[in-house]
């Protein structure tokens, strides 16, 4: 049961973080471009094209729902998808699948 009730709290953090909150589609393109190579902020900014105030805003939030991990400090901070997110990738795909989005492509 403690299972079901952890990935049912992962449903519903991952759909509130990308799917049903205004910055939720911004999120997602930077966990995209996370995935495909770990960044630091302004290869995020220049990979998104969303200046850097902004994907400063959205790394917070990410890295508060434990969805990001972080290595090395100031601007040599490098972004990589957390444990959490990496051992539950089906659930964010699951979730993607459902909201009509995809994965890893644009």
């Amino acid at each position: 049961m403690a299972v079901e009730d952890f990935q049912s709290s992962l449903k519903r953090l991952l759909w509130w973080t990308f799917i049903s909150t205004r910055g939720g589609n911004m999120r997602l393109k930077i966990m995209k471009s996370i995935l495909d190579n770990p960044k630091n902020a302004n290869q995020l900014s220049s990979d998104t094209k969303v200046n850097y105030r902004t994907i400063e805003h959205h790394i917070k939030i990410l890295l508060t729902n434990n969805l990001l991990s972080v290595q090395g400090e100031g601007y040599g901070r490098v972004y990589f998808a957390s444990p959490l997110l990496t051992k539950n990738f089906h659930i964010f795909e699951e979730i993607l699948e459902k909201a009509g989005m995809t994965g890893r492509e644009e």
